[in-house]
């Protein structure tokens, strides 16, 4: 499996409401909006998590994080991931994507990384490592 997450901030005139919309509603649906394949061809998870900054309990500070939603997305390989990649950033639709960003974001400059390994503590009732099972419909 092979994740990415980029992180992004909403443009300054828009309130979160609008913001979450519109991503929700228009940007996350282009592809399909174009009548086109998806963009992210093979992702096993398409996940945008909104953020709303919280008191930090040690220093009782509300410290802005700098971005308004993380987006997650899972691959079976790093070469899935490479396709969606190569397709986003192609010459027919680079274009088109950049403008519908401009309705959204506040910057195209969104860092991206990837997930090189992850680890869970354990939580479960008696110290037993817990999980989350995802089920994935074809």
């Amino acid at each position: 499996m092979f994740k990415q997450i980029c992180f992004f901030r909403k443009r300054p005139d828009m309130t979160m409401d609008e913001f979450m919309d519109y991503y929700e509603n228009q940007h996350s649906q282009l592809s399909k909006r174009q009548g086109r394949a998806p963009s992210i061809p093979n992702a096993r998870r398409y996940v945008r998590r909104y953020l709303k900054p919280e008191k930090n309990p040690v220093t009782g500070e509300v410290i802005d994080p700098g971005y308004d939603c993380l987006m997650e997305i899972w691959w079976d390989s790093r070469e899935d991931f490479e396709r969606s990649q190569a397709i986003i950033s192609s010459p027919e639709r680079i274009d088109f994507v950049r403008e519908d960003e401009r309705n959204l974001f506040a910057s195209h400059d969104n860092p991206v990384v990837s997930v090189i390994e992850e680890y869970d503590s354990p939580m479960g009732p008696k110290g037993e490592k817990t999980h989350v099972d995802l089920r994935y419909e074809d």
